[in-house]
């Protein structure tokens, strides 16, 4: 396996970059959004561009992360991984602090020279009202490449999170190119959504607020041959 998380996202989607890689869903809202391997990854360099050409953060810079499972925290998370950055989920001194817009109260206790506030919505509509200290991240991620080349070799917590990801995914049962199903509330740790099944070369169906009548049809319209359990 790779050294670095760039690497394995990279070869996860390989073999054909325009299948749906994640595909999210929320059952409060109603939202679907499907994202290819292409997709994401544009979204990943797009974050990973911000972060080092805009933010001018050096490598092994931490990055504070407060999101829940998403779509576009799969793209923070592989944009700040990409830049090399060590992500951090514990209040801290931080380069750049992402933040949902639930946790934003939780954000203050973070000493970050730059904000960027999520409002998770569906078709990455803005904010409506941004908090004071903060940008919007979906307006300004937009602006920046749809490609970036890491740094060869792995960042600071790479070895540590791809060993993680590597025994969850034994752990899960997570067969090479299965398709797998993944409730959100169950599994909020992104080794288990996002880099457990990158390890494994899988896709995920990952879902929110999950209502129970749904399920059997969403596991036989998402082709899902395996959930986590």
């Amino acid at each position: 396996m790779a050294d670095n998380i760039a690497r394995v996202f990279a070869d996860a989607i390989a073999t054909d970059p325009t299948q749906p890689l994640l595909t999210w869903y929320d059952d409060a809202t109603g939202d679907r959004t499907e994202l290819s391997g292409t997709t994401l990854a544009n979204w990943a360099a797009k974050t990973a561009n911000l972060l080092v050409d805009e933010v001018g953060l050096a490598p092994g810079t931490p990055a504070g992360v407060l999101l829940p499972p998403h779509w576009q925290t799969a793209a923070v998370l592989l944009g700040c991984w990409s830049a090399k950055l060590s992500v951090v989920d514990t209040p801290g001194e931080v380069g750049v602090l992402f933040a949902a817009a639930d946790q934003f109260d939780e954000a203050q206790s973070w000493s970050a020279d730059e904000r960027y506030a999520l409002g998770l919505a569906p078709l990455a509509a803005p904010l409506r009202q941004v908090p004071p200290g903060f940008v919007d991240y979906v307006v300004e991620v937009r602006g920046h490449g749809d490609h970036f080349t890491p740094q060869p070799g792995p960042g600071p917590t790479d070895a540590h999170l791809l060993a993680r990801a590597e025994a969850r995914a034994t752990e899960l049962g997570i067969e090479p190119g299965a398709r797998i199903f993944v409730d959100a509330t169950r599994y909020p740790d992104p080794v288990d959504w996002l880099l457990a099944p990158l390890t494994r070369a899988a896709t995920v169906v990952l879902n929110a607020n999950l209502t129970q009548a749904s399920l059997a049809t969403r596991l036989t319209a998402e082709k899902v041959t395996h959930s986590l359990p």
